[in-house]
């Protein structure tokens, strides 16, 4: 009995973190080509309070059937919000700040708010074109969407970011303040945290693909 019950959490964890890794890909894809439009975007997966800024006329819909309809929405002022089934819960949204990041403006503060428990956060700034992904109160990776063919590199980066796992990676506070900290994982892509650990597991990563 005792090994049935592990068995069946193990399969439960692995189809969680599969379900993570592909709605990741998803939004940073869509985060992408949000960059190279030279626009902004706040995507939050998960439960935090939330003011509309807009009426929400749009009706939810699943943002894998829909990720022209994602993209649009995105370009509008305010954050959209994703829940756990991967259904578009709101839109144009403002989520209240509780922290601010010097040289970095409200949707960076919104962001690091609501990037709390096992939210998943994804921002695009408008500014430097790069998309960043925020997990636990940490940002964990960086893409610019300025590099060539950079969202053919998505896949294996997502894949190997659940694999360090996002307990392991550095602060906000030695990321979005210090990018140079962090290390490059693919052209474009840059991952934050320990050196010693995520170059460990890299090289693991990289025996296995």
């Amino acid at each position: 009995m005792v090994k049935k019950v592990s068995k069946v959490k193990a399969k439960s964890k692995t189809s969680s973190k599969a379900k993570v890794q592909t709605i990741e890909e998803l939004l940073i894809q869509v985060g992408l080509k949000v960059a190279k439009r030279g626009e902004g975007a706040l995507f939050v997966v998960g439960k935090i309070d939330y003011k509309p800024l807009v009426d929400q006329n749009v009706p939810t819909f699943n943002v894998y059937k829909n990720p022209k309809l994602l993209e649009s929405l995105a370009l509008m002022d305010g954050a959209i919000i994703i829940d756990e089934n991967n259904m578009m819960e709101a839109y144009g949204v403002m989520i209240k700040s509780r922290k601010t990041i010097k040289n970095f403006g409200t949707r960076h503060s919104a962001a690091m708010s609501a990037a709390k428990g096992d939210n998943l956060v994804v921002i695009v700034s408008e500014e430097d074109k790069k998309v960043r992904i925020l997990r636990k109160g940490k940002m964990i990776m960086q893409i610019d969407a300025l590099q060539k063919n950079v969202e053919k590199e998505v896949s294996r980066a997502v894949n190997l970011l659940e694999s360090v796992g996002a307990g392991a990676v550095g602060t906000i506070g030695t990321s979005i303040l210090a990018p140079t900290l962090g290390i490059a994982l693919l052209p474009g892509i840059v991952l934050f945290g320990s050196a010693y650990f995520i170059g460990k597991n890299i090289s693991k990563w990289g025996r296995k693909y």
